[in-house]
């Protein structure tokens, strides 16, 4: 658990939204990302990290934490995108559950990574072009939709759609775009 984590956890346990408002900030777009193994709807992806925090804020999860956050976060989506998937019968659960193994394992080969992020910027090349503008904005940038949209001067929901085609064409990539974005 690192330092942001622990304050953010610090401002939950006294009541602080503003503790919400950093984990959102921190883990939304990830968490989006990461849902997206599991479901193909860029939307669904949104609502079921947004029912994460939701919960989380409304039922005090904070007090029941016993692991990381990020860590209870991310098996929060896994978790939830697997209800969906087993209520809708859609995809072999056991070859995402190892995927989802491997994306907790903080120990991956620096080399390994590198590649990792070769194959990602060669995949990025096929993305049209305001499609990677708004991907790199948004996950190497870290910006939010909203800021995104007024820099290009688009909506934001233009800018969802930007996205969720990029994401949508990099879609054998998630988990370099996870590593890259996750603290």
């Amino acid at each position: 658990m690192n330092n942001q984590e622990q304050l953010i956890i610090q401002k939950l346990q006294n009541g602080e939204e503003s503790g919400l408002r950093q984990m959102f900030d921190l883990y939304y777009s990830p968490l989006c990302v990461f849902a997206l193994k599991y479901i193909d709807s860029f939307d669904l992806a949104e609502d079921l990290v947004q029912d994460i925090f939701i919960g989380f804020w409304e039922n005090n999860r904070v007090e029941q934490l016993n692991t990381s956050l990020k860590s209870y976060l991310f098996t929060s989506v896994k978790n939830n995108a697997l209800n969906y998937i087993r209520k809708n019968k859609k995809y072999r659960i056991e070859e995402l559950d190892d995927e989802f193994d491997m994306m907790m394992d903080d120990s991956f080969d620096p080399e390994d990574l590198e590649q990792m992020k070769l194959k990602l910027y060669q995949e990025l090349e096929n993305l049209s072009q305001q499609s990677r503008i708004v991907f790199e904005a948004i996950i190497f940038q870290n910006m939010k939709y909203k800021d995104v949209a007024e820099d290009l001067d688009i909506s934001v929901n233009t800018v969802k759609t930007h996205f969720a085609r990029a994401l949508k064409q990099l879609r054998g990539s998630f988990d370099i775009i996870l590593m890259i974005m996750l603290p």
